[in-house]
């Protein structure tokens, strides 16, 4: 599959989409989520299709609002759905120091996808 690449704004997370790795990071409070999460959904339905490599999901928000982690979900979901993809998908879950709500959110992911989840603690950025 082509790469699939968005650039990060104020209110929108940068996105990385290829063989092998998923990103999104940085904020997500897209104006309109569905316009935003329906190409980054479309591109993760065909490539749950013919996924055949291990692949990396980098999960890095600094925040995301409610429509967005619906969206994530969703994707995750998909390529969770086959149990051959989930044995071949790693989750990375980045949270800040002191950040429990983006930790328990992740935790909440881990437990509704059932892949492995690794959580990895970043330092607090300055701001």
């Amino acid at each position: 599959m082509e790469d699939f690449v968005i650039k990060s704004t104020h209110r929108t997370p940068y996105v990385h989409l290829k063989d092998g790795l998923i990103q999104i990071i940085g904020r997500s409070i897209p104006e309109n989520p569905s316009v935003f999460y329906k190409l980054i959904y479309d591109w993760i339905v065909n490539y749950s299709k013919t996924m055949h490599t291990h692949t990396q999901i980098d999960l890095n928000f600094e925040y995301i609002n409610t429509i967005s982690t619906k969206w994530v979900f969703n994707m995750l979901k998909i390529l969770g759905k086959k149990p051959e993809i989930k044995d071949i998908m790693k989750i990375n879950w980045y949270y800040e120091e002191g950040d429990d709500d983006m930790a328990e959110l992740g935790k909440i992911f881990k437990s509704l996808v059932k892949s492995p989840f690794t959580f990895i603690e970043t330092e607090e950025q300055p701001g």
